[in-house]
């Protein structure tokens, strides 16, 4: 890459969010043993930030911009197993100011190819007990819980140079699909493995080729899964000093979950060691507390996870909501750590006022392990969220926040023109057809 800075490794995007919802669709053919039936959605995404920071080409002023994606997909659905396949189109927007770490320019205007993928499914393979899943082509992969591999969603603008550009909308990451893939997983009786190879086109991940392999078990009550990861090759002419290690990079990995006192306690933990030319490691421990008894049942977590100075975050995204794996919506998007040279603290707390209204609460605190040789990304964060569905086709979800670095960028920190707290205001609003 011709950019020095360290980039974060970025999969979040409004629209995995969305995909967490209620898919709609409206079915164009019958045929019989499967249906054919097209959606779209479009998100869109206005934001505001007092600071800029200093991990791409950002200026020290206020900061006001906003998002768009519009994604419109058709599908093949088997109505019990048989083959299956997708093929959708993007298309992504940045307007105004560009983003808060200067990642986007305000300029950018992309449509192109999502998904283009086909596979099979059975869920009694050969009339065994058997379940198998195969796909190939264009497509999204995540692995357990995102904490490693959550889609190839980094979407870069124009501001840090021309061959960075995957479209803008950096925050809405509306493009997550990785370009070429090949997944196997076969399971039964609580058992699963997955067999997987990706190859990125993203040049800002140096169009990295990984293989994965994972293999879990749920036990009723919880589960264990084992990850395996290896580089297989970058693009030289992309890569800086630190995504070259990726090439024959292995990752080993460990997840838990287990769910505890008639489910009102969960338990989730995660380990993972890399070896490079360095060796790193990343874990993190997440206990977590719902009320039953009270209206809502809300649930009160406290993570605490760590990652050595040299950790490198892959392709890590957003999975159970708001502040996983994307710890803070200021730190994890554009002031850093980035899930890498840090500790993290993180206090949460989430409830459901009515079926259509979730309200939640999350502050964290930051500490960088290594402030002799990186910037120092440590710092304090408060989230205040709501997310409602007023109907089965509209999203809509505001958030504030408030964070305090420890150092400016003239310290040796990151936010720029000040060490003072910054207030930060998103609001997305969300269509699925």
């Amino acid at each position: 890459m011709h950019n020095n800075k360290r980039l974060p490794r970025r999969t979040l995007g409004g629209l995995l969010l969305v995909a967490a919802l209620p898919a709609q669709a409206y079915e164009m053919a019958d045929l019989g043993h499967s249906t054919v039936d097209i959606d779209l959605q479009a998100l869109l995404g206005a934001f505001h930030s007092d600071r800029g920071y200093a991990t791409g080409a950002a200026e020290p002023r206020r900061y006001r911009w906003q998002e768009g994606v519009v994604t419109l997909g058709a599908e093949l659905n088997p109505k019990k197993g048989g083959l299956y396949g997708r093929v959708s189109t993007v298309g992504t927007a940045t307007w105004g100011d560009g983003d808060a770490a200067g990642f986007t320019s305000g300029n950018e205007r992309e449509l192109d190819l999502e998904d283009a993928v086909v596979g099979y499914h059975s869920e009694a393979l050969g009339g065994s007990p058997w379940r198998l899943d195969a796909s190939a082509g264009r497509q999204s992969i995540t692995l357990g819980d995102g904490f490693l591999v959550a889609g190839d969603a980094l979407n870069l603008g124009d501001a840090l140079g021309d061959e960075l550009d995957r479209g803008g909308a950096y925050y809405l990451a509306g493009r997550q699909a990785f370009d070429r893939t090949a997944m196997v997983a076969l399971g039964r009786d609580g058992w699963q493995g997955q067999l997987a190879w990706f190859e990125s086109d993203n040049p800002a991940q140096a169009s990295t080729e990984m293989a994965a392999f994972t293999l879990a078990h749920d036990h009723g009550s919880g589960l264990v899964e084992a990850t395996y990861l290896r580089g297989l090759g970058i693009d030289e002419s992309q890569a800086d000093d630190f995504l070259a290690e990726r090439d024959g990079m292995k990752v080993y990995g460990l997840r838990v979950e287990q769910r505890l006192l008639d489910e009102a306690l969960t338990l989730r933990g995660e380990f993972a060691h890399q070896r490079k030319e360095s060796r790193e490691n990343a874990w993190a421990l997440e206990p977590a507390w719902t009320f039953r008894e009270l209206p809502g049942q809300p649930t009160l977590s406290l993570r605490y996870s760590r990652f050595s100075k040299n950790w490198d975050s892959l392709f890590y995204g957003f999975t159970r909501g708001y502040g996983t794996w994307f710890q803070g919506e200021v730190a994890g998007n554009y002031a850093g750590p980035f899930n890498s040279n840090a500790e993290v603290w993180r206090l949460g707390l989430e409830g459901s006022i009515n079926e259509s209204l979730h309200l939640g609460l999350l502050a964290y605190d930051f500490e960088s392990r290594d402030t002799a040789n990186q910037p120092d990304m440590g710092g304090q964060e408060i989230n205040l969220f709501a997310e409602w569905l007023p109907t089965d086709w509209l999203y809509v979800s505001p958030l504030l926040g408030w964070y305090a670095p420890d150092s400016s960028a003239a310290q040796g920190g990151i936010q720029l023109g000040d060490d003072a707290t910054s207030f930060y205001a998103q609001l997305l609003v969300g269509v699925f057809f």
